[in-house]
């Protein structure tokens, strides 16, 4: 098969998939500087069209949309067949919540700093921490915090109530319009999350949902607690078109 080097970017066919041969970033828009994720090796997208410098690609795992430099993927992916993603059941998802906490603690004892839109690693933003730890378990879920709320079935959860979480269990931050944050619930109340510099640490840290929880990090949080939700499947992926 052709590389992608070999290929016309303004004439790709909308409809082919491509396999990522080593990790590269991608962007919220079709210029400037704002990374949205960073994409591993072995992720597969498929291109949707050419703006100037960048492709508009849509990534088929979880259906993220999201752009790449243009210059940047010939050498870096190969055309593929579609991923075929198993449909995980909760069950099945249960099975594998020890790998996926084993992997968040492993990354909060690396080196690490807050980094918008990181998913590689050893820098994450708090979505992306929980979806590549989701990942290594085999689980992909939607990329951004607001997703992963819509997506996962809610659980009962307030400040010194949290009897109704179990390991695995997203937690949601942000606004009453909107989620912003999301950490990964380990056990009574206690979470691990990445979190920016403006609210007093600058990577990934564990926090609590005790009201009597004097550190401001976690006081921060709990007056943004929006809610809970539990991983019931797993995401489908996003099928190429007939």
């Amino acid at each position: 098969m052709a590389r992608l080097d070999s290929i016309d970017p303004c004439q790709l066919p909308s409809a082919t998939c491509w396999r990522l041969l080593r990790p590269l970033d991608a962007y919220s828009r079709a210029s400037g500087p704002g990374l949205a994720t960073q994409l591993a090796a072995g992720r597969h997208l498929r291109v949707l069209e050419a703006e100037g410098a960048r492709l508009r690609v849509r990534l088929l795992d979880d259906g993220y949309p999201c752009w790449l430099e243009r210059a940047a993927l010939p050498q870096a992916a190969l055309p593929a067949a579609p991923p075929v993603l198993p449909r995980l059941d909760r069950a099945s998802i249960a099975a594998r919540l020890e790998g996926v906490l084993a992997f968040a603690e492993a990354a909060r004892q690396r080196p690490n700093r807050y980094l918008w839109g990181g998913t590689l690693g050893p820098d994450f933003d708090c979505s992306g921490l929980v979806q590549t730890a989701y990942a290594a378990a085999g689980i992909w879920l939607p990329r951004d915090a607001y997703l992963q709320e819509r997506f996962c079935q809610p659980v009962a959860v307030r400040v010194g109530e949290t009897s109704l979480l179990e390991p695995g269990d997203l937690i949601f931050f942000g606004s009453p319009q909107r989620c912003t944050h999301v950490g990964l619930h380990l056990s009574d109340g206690h979470y691990l999350h990445s979190s920016g510099r403006e609210h007093g640490r600058n990577g990934i840290g564990l926090d609590n949902l005790n009201p009597h929880n004097p550190d401001p990090v976690a006081r921060h949080y709990r007056a943004e607690l929006r809610g809970a939700g539990r991983v019931m499947h797993s995401h489908p992926g996003t099928p190429l078109p007939e």
